[in-house]
């Protein structure tokens, strides 16, 4: 489980407290526990408002909810004047496209990359300032609106409110505007007891003002289900105090029919909810989705990633969050 501190999002486990540091950890999140507080771990933030949602594991955010999210949202970042919509041409050029190889990073470490469009850090607006704490990816859908992320990301006890999430950011700047939720999924087993095999949630959003979609505008990844896996990856995320994207290339493996690994260190607080990336495109760098940082342990720790598989629980997921 990777933690960080309570003040803001957090997101996947640290590396090398000692004994001590564990014992002190496990007594203040059980304290937390008791108190009924929300404990922060890969991606979810504490003392953030909740809805209860339907038992299906649905949440319709109403349209005033969100356009809360967006109002702070301005307090923290800048956007650019104007909607780009690169998305259509960015498809047409990355179906030409060579694939990217992916080989290993060396050393096996995350390591700063500039951003990518359909790929950006969900930010938790009800804090002391807007923090963003997990990271989440545009996913083709017939619908254009379509968001992946870790289910911890979303949801603890029930659904975030304050979620806001800015595509391809950097220093400061959201270059695609920022888009808030109309719906967010996850599966009634995640609600039920955070199964780890379930570690996984869909989004679908808008941009205030406008009637854009943002599949139009960033472009977006596509998504595999039931994914061969042993083959070359990416994961692109966002560290939960960094400005900046890291990202690392691996292996994704089989760790479990429920369960996929990837080998990198250094995926620090942040990167809850990142995809895991093959068949990405030399020149848009768009790939399909195979994953995202979630699962076993909510995340991993900071040698190894883990994320759910995507298999039939997820596609039907994915299903009902685009239906209407």
């Amino acid at each position: 489980m990777r933690v960080r501190p309570a003040a803001r999002p957090a997101a996947r486990s640290f590396a090398g407290p000692g004994k001590a540091g564990y014992t002190v950890l496990v007594a203040t999140v059980l304290a937390l526990a008791v108190l009924g507080v929300l404990v922060a771990t890969r991606g979810e933030a504490i003392d953030g408002p909740l809805a209860a949602g339907e038992s299906s594991g649905h949440y319709a955010e109403p349209e005033s909810v969100g356009d809360d999210a967006a109002v702070a949202m301005a307090s923290a970042v800048r956007t650019e004047p104007g909607v780009p919509r690169p998305g259509a041409a960015r498809a047409a050029a990355d179906r030409a496209a060579r694939l990217d190889p992916l080989p290993p990073s060396s050393p096996l470490e995350a390591a700063p990359r500039d951003p990518s469009p359909a790929i950006g850090p969900l930010f938790y607006t009800d804090q002391d300032g807007p923090a963003h704490g997990c990271t989440a990816s545009v996913v083709h859908s017939r619908t254009g609106d379509l968001l992946v992320t870790a289910a911890h990301c979303v949801y603890t006890d029930g659904f975030r409110t304050d979620i806001a999430f800015a595509p391809g950011y950097h220093d400061g700047e959201a270059p695609y505007g920022v888009w808030v939720p109309t719906s967010v999924d996850v599966t009634p087993e995640w609600m039920r007891n955070r199964d780890e095999d379930h570690d996984v949630a869909f989004l679908r959003v808008r941009q205030v003002g406008t009637d854009a979609r943002v599949e139009d505008v960033t472009g977006a990844e596509r998504i595999a289900f039931r994914p061969a896996l042993d083959r070359p990856a990416r994961v692109l995320g966002y560290p939960g105090e960094g400005e900046r994207p890291l990202a690392c290339q691996s292996v994704v493996r089989r760790e479990s029919a429920s369960q996929v690994r990837f080998a990198c260190a250094g995926l620090p607080g942040g990167t809850s909810g990142s995809p895991l990336l093959t068949d990405v495109s030399a020149g848009s760098e768009l790939g399909t989705v195979v994953g995202v940082l979630g699962g076993k342990e909510e995340g991993g720790d900071d040698e190894v990633s883990y994320s759910s598989y995507f298999g039939d629980a997820v596609e039907r997921l994915y299903r009902r969050a685009t239906a209407g």
